[in-house]
């Protein structure tokens, strides 16, 4: 079974072990104190709210996931996967994101797709099996890892601030590209997702003091 950040208390003890592991951290973790906790619902609700997310504005983002949940309430796959597109497309969504939803709801309700299940499995096989997903890229499931089920080994390489971040604190001369920060964070599993909460940590504390640039 895979370790979860289900706790404040479960963050603290996995971030603790991180920074032992690796003692570049130590003073990451003194610059920020002890990041909160942050998770969403898991579920089709969860990752259907990141993927209405992507590439969006958080207040645009947030304003399609109002309309969203307003018009399905309960939010639940069979609801989208009978909805017609045109319907969808008039709450905001993309054509895209309207065929990954429907994808994903209908592979929920074949039972092929358990996403609640992923969250006992390693981290990179749940990975795999959620990028071979129709609309669902590395980033997307990486964030459905970490903040909807509290894997504790999630890591989501692909998130600039997180690549920001890792540059300042450990002084690299260029941010790291999505290979180079995932070879980085070897060293910091199996708590990769606690690491990643202590980066973020770390870009909103330097971000707020005009240093990243």
């Amino acid at each position: 079974m895979s370790s979860h950040l289900d706790t404040q208390a479960d963050l603290e003890r996995a971030i603790a072990k991180v920074v032992k592991q690796d003692p570049r951290l130590r003073p990451i973790l003194a610059a920020t104190g002890m990041p909160a906790l942050r998770r969403r619902d898991p579920g089709f609700t969860g990752l259907a709210q990141i993927i209405v997310g992507q590439q969006l504005s958080i207040a645009s983002a947030n304003a399609i996931w109002n309309r969203m949940s307003g018009a399905f309430d309960p939010f639940h796959h069979d609801s989208i996967r009978r909805a017609t597109a045109a319907r969808l497309g008039k709450l905001g969504l993309s054509a895209a994101k309207i065929k990954t939803l429907k994808l994903l709801a209908a592979e929920i309700r074949s039972k092929r797709l358990d996403l609640e299940a992923l969250g006992e499995i390693d981290a990179d096989e749940a990975h795999k099996i959620l990028t071979g997903l129709h609309g669902v890229g590395p980033w997307t499931a990486d964030v459905y890892l970490l903040f909807c089920l509290g894997h504790a080994d999630a890591w989501p390489a692909g998130d600039l601030a997180l690549q920001d971040a890792v540059r300042l604190g450990l002084n690299l001369d260029a941010r790291p590209t999505t290979k180079e920060i995932t070879a980085l964070a070897e060293v910091w599993r199996p708590y990769r997702g606690a690491a990643a909460h202590l980066w973020w940590a770390y870009y909103r504390a330097v971000r707020t003091s005009a240093r990243i640039v």
